[in-house]
């Protein structure tokens, strides 16, 4: 047999770097589950709703970046069921309501917001949802609508609104009549306009109406509208189409939404978006238009008020099926009983950015309602709300850690604000909602802790809003530079900017900042932070005062750029919403190498490095080869092996390019390669990490996935393993626990717990048989739960797996009888024996860290469970895997729950008393057997009336009684011990010795019985009724 110590890291130091990426797939790495650990307390943006009207208690909701999810008992459980296709965000979603097998989804969010991301065309399902295939229109982008025929589920109507971010042909209104086969496009205006809303009359399928829209969203602003924004009709299901706009103001149009009532389609509602000098975040100076009634099926139109809150995010009508007077309003939560004359916005128990609103047609008081913070359902027509606590959707933009025990997970997230909740927790349920606890409004985003000060956090809302807190007294202090005069509460001045003069007195806005507005806190001092409006600002006291380091940017005007070849205006609809400055800057980073060595980017594409912590800059852009102009720098990732490296991850899509670039210098910015690799297409690039304990292994977050390279970036995989298609817009590794986080925007944070694996997965690794990799630390953690009944609409994160971690790697599949992973203490005695997975690639088990189990299986009707052995005491391990003869081992250490205060002393006496009462209860089970089997044949020839002594029958009845009661009250007498780690009670000290007492004579009892009472009862059975005795 040979033996084989596995030293990973001089295999890491010895391996050529030029063949490190061979034999490496996705599916080497299926072995390393993450776990999802939340949160869902805040949940996350649901945009559609499809509902079974004949069944109401199922609901299809449709996430903006979290895929689709599922109910089948009105929301007290949800599953996902659209997850593993090639794209997580979603626009729309239909049930046919004659045939709910049939379900479709329309990728890509109908929204226009700067985070929207995109899909990949429309989805079908015949099974409800069980199964989907992509039906075509791949590169429509966004699905604004779908509409299915009432009685034909092979004719559909797709609303696709085309590329938010460029030209593209494939937009318009499309129809199919062989269920997606092949489909029709029956509206088409121009490459920057699509179709956002389609509508049926449910009294005749041939009237349609559709809305048109054009729109395009740039880095430097956003577009809202134009001629090619429409109402349309058909008569004739979509063969022909007139543009209806009798009673609509004159001008051109942006957003339109239709609700038609069911109860009466001559009644149809529309919401139409016009305006004057919109303010680049929620509202226009003048609406110009609104809210409007038709009672001739669109030929007429009455202006019933001018209420169409922020029309670019989600401007939709709703009327109530049953009462045509009854008008809810999107994107701020209001409704109207008097057909849209006057509107309530009543106070909100749920999130206020409404997104889709569904109304029972057969009871109007039921009302469901999916917004920004998840779905909310209510019964008595929108008075009060029951949230669905249990959708993990929320929208990470950045994730950091700190040094707690167990460690703590920060983030910012899409409009619910900035949070921090531990990555485990010590209750056996999980880690709760109610573990996670909100640091801060609006969008939130990047929050780091202090360096050295556990207290202090410094985070950040939408443009900058940067904020110091107090965790401990819950002080919170605005910290944000550059507005010494203060400012004004709109998010710009019109009156000034429209004309381009300089802003009066009193009249200021607040310093230009980005939306993911950059701050980085120093490795070298934990006072000094670093912060970018449009300039880039620097404090050594924690952010109390500012030095401007200067305007980092090309100081372009955007007035004068142009978005679908047109100047802006102040009759532009939406016009900038969401990007109310620009240019700013993106990402700022320091070496933790060398002080004052700076990295800053920006959103019109500059990369500029400082030597001189500032005081003077080099644009290093041009040395990027193969990137375009006015990309956006989206993250810095700096080395900690290296002075002179920082990796760089940016992002064009903006642009309407979605190639991904990943760079990397080695020679402090001066020249760069890019580390793109052969990544494949289209995945666009957020975030990049260099591993802190590998040099050539690269974690690298993508809006369609995340990959891993170990050979520096020539050759990526994903690392997808369990985790659904997500866009990973942040990721770090903490320092100390060695684990992976990962921030995703739309399922939450989830956990690679252990990296050892991959940073020792090197080519020599790869090429051997098998392999066992570094075991970290295992804890013995005593989890409790000390919570009440919940009932099943709760949300629980996952727990890091129990036990030791072991990793190992296999080649090949083996059998079973070819591997075997034990553990021994220091001096080879024999542990316990951990199973396996014979899986060829990375594989992980998980050693309960207890002694090998005496204890017998209990049985619980078709269940059954068998104790865990007495815990080890704390030390050194030797994990030994043997692979067809070959052995490797590693080392590694176990530690008691931190939280437990014991002498070592008393630790090994428990120990040692907690194996004394297991072989106790081996004693007595291998006893009690043969009794138990004697007791069975008796009962079997009494039933059978056979003779037999009745004394004898006595006693090994009662000897079997005796023996099931002893073998209860040790096994209750171990569970006693060894879930409390100390010394006996005098109680348990007496038990114990008078259970060996009894143990002994029911020893010598069944002794006896065996060598005279049974033998003598034998002499009166034949064949097969004598007892035979098992002697063990």
């Amino acid at each position: 047999m040979k033996r084989i110590l596995f030293l990973a890291s001089t295999l890491l130091l010895l391996a050529p770097l030029s063949s490190f990426g061979q034999g490496l797939t996705s599916e080497t790495l299926n072995g390393l589950n993450l776990r999802n650990i939340g949160p869902a307390t805040m949940s996350g943006r649901i945009v559609d709703l499809a509902v079974v009207e004949k069944d109401p208690f199922i609901i299809y909701a449709a996430s903006s970046t979290g895929g689709v999810w599922k109910t089948i008992n009105n929301g007290v459980t949800f599953e996902p069921v659209f997850e593993n296709e090639a794209t997580h965000s979603v626009g729309a979603i239909a049930v046919h309501q004659g045939n709910p097998d049939h379900v479709w989804v329309g990728t890509g969010e109908r929204a226009n917001r700067q985070s929207s991301s995109w899909g990949d065309g429309v989805y079908k399902s015949t099974d409800a949802g069980k199964t989907w295939k992509n039906m075509g229109l791949k590169d429509s982008h966004h699905v604004g609508r779908i509409v299915l025929h009432p009685t034909d589920p092979n004719i559909v109507y797709v609303a696709a609104m085309g590329h938010l971010w460029g030209p593209n042909e494939e937009r318009g209104l499309y129809k199919s009549t062989n269920g997606g086969d092949t489909w029709e496009r029956i509206i088409h205006v121009d490459e920057n306009t699509g179709v956002v809303d389609i509508a049926m009359d449910p009294s005749n399928s041939d009237i349609l109406y559709s809305a048109t829209y054009q729109r395009r969203r740039r880095p430097y602003g956003f577009h809202g509208g134009g001629p090619g924004s429409s109402l349309r009709k058909s008569t004739d299901g979509g063969k022909t189409w007139k543009e209806i706009r009798n009673g609509f103001p004159e001008g051109e149009f942006g957003r339109i939404g239709i609700s038609i009532y069911r109860s009466n389609p001559n009644i149809v509602y529309a919401s139409v978006e016009q305006g004057f000098q919109y303010n680049a975040s929620t509202a226009y100076n003048e609406r110009r238009a609104g809210l409007y009634r038709s009672e001739d099926k669109g030929e007429s139109w009455t202006l019933m008020s001018d209420w169409n809150p922020r029309p670019m995010y989600a401007s939709q009508p709703l009327v109530d099926p049953s009462d045509d007077q009854r008008i809810y309003m999107l994107n701020q939560f209001s409704y109207s009983d008097d057909g849209g004359k006057n509107f309530a916005r009543p106070r909100q128990s749920l999130h206020g950015d409404d997104r889709i609103v569904w109304v029972n047609p057969n009871d109007s008081r039921h009302v469901i309602k999916g917004d920004d913070g998840g779905i909310g359902i209510s019964y008595d027509r929108a008075k009060t709300w029951l949230f669905v606590s249990n959708l993990p959707l929320s929208q990470f933009y950045r994730v950091s850690v700190d040094m707690a025990e167990p460690y703590n997970v920060y983030g910012g997230l899409q409009d619910n604000g900035s949070w921090y909740g531990p990555n485990a927790t010590y209750n056996s349920a999980g880690i709760l909602n109610a573990d996670w606890k909100k640091t801060g409004g609006g969008d939130g985003f990047l929050n780091l802790p202090h360096e050295t000060d556990s207290d202090i956090l410094y985070g950040e809302s939408q443009y900058l809003g940067l904020f110091r807190l107090n965790k401990k007294t819950g002080q919170n202090q605005s910290i944000r530079p550059g507005d010494p005069k203060g400012k004004i509460g709109a998010r710009r001045n019109w009156d000034a900017w429209g004309p381009g003069i300089p802003e009066p007195e009193l009249g200021n806005a607040m310093a230009p900042g980005n939306w993911d507005g950059p701050f980085y806190l120093s490795k070298h001092d934990p006072n000094t932070i670093y912060a970018g409006t449009n300039v880039l600002w620097k404090s050594t006291d924690g952010g109390n005062n500012w030095k401007s380091l200067g305007d980092l940017t090309t100081k372009v005007n955007r007035r004068e750029l142009k978005i679908m070849g047109q100047r802006a205006d102040e009759h532009t609809p939406s016009l900038d919403d969401g990007i109310p400055y620009y240019p700013t800057l993106t990402a700022i980073a320091e070496s933790p190498l060398k002080a004052g060595m700076l990295y800053v980017g920006t959103d019109d594409g500059l990369l500029q490095v400082s030597s001189d912590d500032g005081a003077n800059w080099t644009d290093v852009t041009s040395k990027l080869n193969g990137l375009p102009k006015e990309t956006w720098i989206n993250t810095f990732e700096p080395s900690t092996h290296d002075a002179g490296t920082m990796y760089v991850a940016i992002n064009n899509y903006r642009n309407n390019d979605f190639t991904n670039y990943v760079y990397k210098t080695t020679d402090f910015g001066q020249s760069w390669v890019s580390v793109a690799g052969d990544l494949p297409k289209n995945r666009v690039a957020r975030t990049l990490r260099e591993d802190p304990k590998n040099p050539n292994l690269l974690y690298l977050g993508t809006e369609l996935g995340l990959f891993i390279s170990i050979n520096g970036g020539k050759n990526w995989v994903e690392l997808k393993n369990n985790m659904p298609t997500l866009p990973f817009n942040d990721l770090v590794i903490h320092p100390r626990d060695n684990d992976l986080i990962l921030g995703t925007h739309g399922r939450g944070v989830w956990v690679l717990d252990n990296l050892s694996a991959l940073q020792e997965l090197t080519p020599d690794a790869l090429n051997q048989q098998a392999a066992l990799f570094t075991i970290p630390t295992g804890v013995m953690i005593n989890y409790q739960n000390t919570g009440a009944h919940t009932g099943d609409m709760y949300y629980r994160g996952e727990n890091p797996q129990y036990g030791a971690l072991m990793d190992y790697y296999l080649k090949d599949v083996v059998s079973k009888d070819d591997i075997k992973l034990e553990v021994f203490d220091l001096e080879g005695t024999y542990i316990n024996t951990v199973k396996v997975d014979t899986t060829a690639g990375v594989n992980r088990a998980a050693w309960n860290m207890t002694y090998k189990s005496n204890q017998p299986t209990m049985r619980f009707g078709n269940r059954s469970f068998t104790p865990s052995g007495p815990r080890v005491v704390p030390g050194l391990y030797v994990a030994r895997l043997t692979v067809k003869g070959n052995v490797m081992e590693q080392n590694f250490r176990v530690e008691d729950d931190p939280r437990i205060e014991i002498s070592i002393a008393d630790r090994t006496a428990w120990t040692a008393m907690v194996l004394g009462v297991d072989k106790l209860q081996t004693i007595v089970n291998v006893d009690s057997r043969t009794i138990r089997s004697i007791a069975q044949k008796v009962a079997k020839l009494e039933a059978e009336d056979k003779r037999l002594t009745a004394a004898t029958v006595a006693e090994i009845k009662e000897l079997n009684r005796m023996y099931g009661e002893l073998s209860s009250r040790v096994r209750g007498l171990y569970g006693g011990v060894s879930r409390y780690m100390g010394i006996m009670t005098g109680d348990q000290e007496a038990q114990y010795g008078y259970y060996r007492e009894m143990s002994d004579k029911l020893t010598a009892r069944k002794a006896a019985l065996l060598k005279k009472a049974i033998p003598q009862l034998n002499k009166k059975l034949k064949g097969d009724d004598k007892i035979i005795v098992d002697q063990q």
